[in-house]
């Protein structure tokens, strides 16, 4: 935690950086969905991993076995007065195609499932509202499926995952980076 100090106190004045908030979600392919994410003026950083699953601490390879029940996720942690939770959810659902059962673009498996994985009841309903909505409204022409499920251990993936695309820039991405630098609607 970043402290500072004032001169006439000794004890550690608390900064903004304790009110970061934090959402996980998965959609996907991480790789791309952590360099749309990571382009949004209030995201304060990312990490891809995995959530959802049952097996500690999986590797990779265990998570595209399909063993571990895990989904190639991304937790960020955001300012909620830069961006807020309703505005990443509705970023969330326009990256991606949140009526694609296990899969993304090329990719298929139960990894690239579609979750919002909430940390507390207030993004709990937030999400309820915003699928309600994009649902009433036909957004989609078929049902979307993303699973909402409540906050599960998250393990970062292996470092290599991490920044991939920026690393590997032209990497393989089933996102629409553009999208990011767009307003929402």
């Amino acid at each position: 935690m970043n402290i500072s100090r004032n001169s006439s106190q000794s004890a550690p004045m608390q900064t903004d950086v304790d009110k970061r908030q934090v959402a996980i979600f998965a959609a996907g392919c991480f790789w791309g969905t952590e360099e749309y994410f990571r382009r949004l003026p209030g995201v304060l950083s990312t990490t891809v991993g995995y959530c959802g699953g049952t097996t500690p601490n999986p590797t990779y390879e265990q998570v595209c076995s399909g063993t571990s029940n895990h989904a190639e996720s991304l937790r960020i942690e955001f300012d909620p007065a830069k961006i807020s939770y309703d505005q990443l959810l509705r970023h969330f659902f326009r990256m991606h195609d949140p009526t694609q059962l296990n899969r993304q673009g090329a990719d298929f498996g139960t990894q690239y499932r579609s979750v919002i994985f909430y940390q507390d009841d207030e993004q709990r309903v937030i999400a309820e509202k915003i699928i309600a909505e994009l649902s009433a409204n036909m957004i989609y022409q078929k049902p979307i499926v993303t699973e909402l499920v409540a906050a599960m251990p998250f393990y970062p993936a292996e470092e290599y995952h991490q920044d991939y695309l920026l690393k590997n820039p032209g990497g393989y991405c089933h996102v629409d980076l553009s999208l990011a630098g767009k307003p929402l609607e």
